[in-house]
């Protein structure tokens, strides 16, 4: 069974999926959000088709390792995420991925544009990585 990373953005959520031993990640895709809640569906149905038995969901802490109002919300996401799934789910630590993950595109030249749509997919790779390398 594979784990499920997120990345849960403003308008997006990254995605990814670890291999079925879990020993890497991968990207997958970027879920666009949507007033009626439609992504817990989108995320629910991503879960079924690539046999997810766990879920990590990245949690934004201040530098100082507090929770402020962004990974308030990112707590309240996990929590709908397991209830909809009906699987464990586990907040991961994502200080600075966002960044590290805007820093690689852009050292590999990737353009403005194109960062934009993979830069949550990217961030959400190495969420379930970094979780991954933990176990």
């Amino acid at each position: 069974m594979r784990v499920m990373g997120l990345d849960y953005g403003d308008r997006r959520i990254g995605v990814a999926i670890s291999d079925a031993l879990r020993w890497t990640a991968q990207g997958l895709t970027v879920v666009e959000k949507r007033r009626d809640g439609g992504e817990l569906d989108k995320i629910a149905d991503i879960a079924k088709e690539n046999e997810v038995s766990e879920v990590v969901v990245g949690l934004p802490k201040n530098m100082n390792g507090t929770i402020g109002p962004r990974g308030e919300i990112c707590i309240a996401f996990a929590e709908q995420i397991r209830q909809k799934l009906n699987l464990p789910v586990h907040l991961w630590d994502e200080r600075l991925t966002t960044v590290v993950a805007e820093r690689t595109l852009a050292e590999a030249e990737v353009g403005l544009k194109k960062r934009k749509q993979v830069v949550d997919k990217m961030a959400a790779t190495l969420i379930l990585q970094n979780y991954l390398d933990s176990k």
